[in-house]
């Protein structure tokens, strides 16, 4: 190994960022993952990762959190960043987006420069916001809303690292799509945003929703995700500086293929999409009322947006087209949820639901 071919990785006990530290040592990079406690890092396949360092940080403060002295030392190893913490729950508190997913970009910006190191840093595709039709890579701030504060949020970091180009900053930005199972079983350790609602979809919690047919959603294999990350990182950092890559699947799933897919299942309800403008909350029986707003109305900005991602630059630096990611993969991922148990089992409460939206945003301090 050479004097700075070691990679600082903040988000390491995530789930992009596991898969992420995990090839990094495969590729024979030492890893010094940003830690905001003592968190044991476990992989997607349930397989427990020990990282070259663990480097007690906060990204919430300046250098990362990480004390002058281990700084001092790490200064002369790393030769990369790559920054995957963030928080991606979508009822967070302005506070904690700014705290974790914008401040958190700039102390990782800040800390890059110091040290004269390159910048990988991971994004959302859904920085595009409440846009339809097919979203470039190289497409940022056109003046669009946004479903939720953190799509928001996102924009905001990648805004401050494009900005850092002009002060020296050598950068890469990764958006990954919806973040879903494995590509091979379509494992995933922990159930979160899209399969929640799934969830409360099949099990008749959610059985009418405001949204359209033809809506369309960017499934992104977290195992082709992390790949994307990793070979912007280590493999081909001088052919994608200065760029932004879409890490999503070749296929995007319609709403219609989605419920199409479901009626498969004889134990899934499956819910009905109405057209926005018709669509009242009132007019929901209480219990699934509850649901719809304080869960579903997380998720529906989702089930309007008709778009598809270009995913050129990627597809260039892996030197291969994205996986197929169309009804065969999301009979996968269903398969799996009704493997393990997610799917099937009692459901949980409101509070149960909300307050493990909770722990993932305390988790995604380091």
């Amino acid at each position: 190994m050479s004097d700075r071919d070691m990679v600082l990785l903040t988000g390491a006990s995530g789930l992009v960022g596991a898969e992420v530290a995990a090839r990094l040592t495969a590729a024979g990079r030492g890893v010094a993952a940003v830690l905001h406690s003592n968190s044991r890092i476990r992989r997607n396949d349930g397989t427990a990762y020990e990282p070259d360092l663990r480097v007690s940080g906060d990204i919430r403060q300046p250098g990362l959190g990480i004390d002058a002295e281990t700084a001092a030392g790490l200064a002369g190893r790393v030769g990369m960043i790559v920054h995957c913490a963030a928080t991606t729950a979508f009822d967070a508190a302005p506070e904690t987006y700014e705290e974790l997913n914008v401040t958190g970009a700039s102390h990782a910006i800040a800390l890059a420069l110091a040290w004269d190191v390159p910048l990988v840093h991971v994004s959302t595709a859904y920085v595009c916001g409440l846009r339809h039709g097919v979203i470039g890579e190289d497409e940022l701030d056109v003046g669009q809303s946004f479903g939720n504060g953190y799509e928001h949020s996102k924009l905001r970091a990648e805004q401050l690292v494009r900005a850092a180009g002009e002060r020296g900053l050598r950068w890469a930005v990764v958006r990954p799509g919806i973040v879903t199972g494995a590509l091979a079983d379509g494992a995933i350790r922990e159930y979160k945003n899209l399969y929640t609602v799934v969830k409360l979809m099949v099990e008749g919690k959610l059985r009418t929703l405001p949204g359209r047919y033809d809506a369309t959603l960017a499934l992104a294999p977290v195992d082709h995700v992390a790949d994307v990350v990793v070979a912007a990182a280590v493999a081909g950092f001088d052919t994608v500086a200065g760029s932004t890559l879409h890490a999503v699947g070749h296929d995007t799933l319609s709403l219609r293929e989605v419920s199409d897919v479901l009626a498969e299942y004889p134990s899934f309800e499956v819910a009905t999409f109405v057209p926005e403008s018709t669509f009242r909350a009132d007019d929901l029986d209480a219990i699934e009322r509850e649901y719809y707003l304080r869960i579903g109305t997380l998720y529906t900005s989702y089930f309007q947006r008709r778009l598809s991602f270009d995913t050129g630059a990627a597809d260039r630096l892996l030197d291969r087209l994205p996986p197929r990611t169309g009804k065969d993969y999301l009979r996968l991922l269903l398969d799996h949820c009704l493997e393990s148990g997610y799917l099937g089992a009692p459901l949980p409460s409101i509070e149960e639901t909300l307050a493990r939206t909770a722990i993932d945003t305390t988790e995604a301090r380091a």
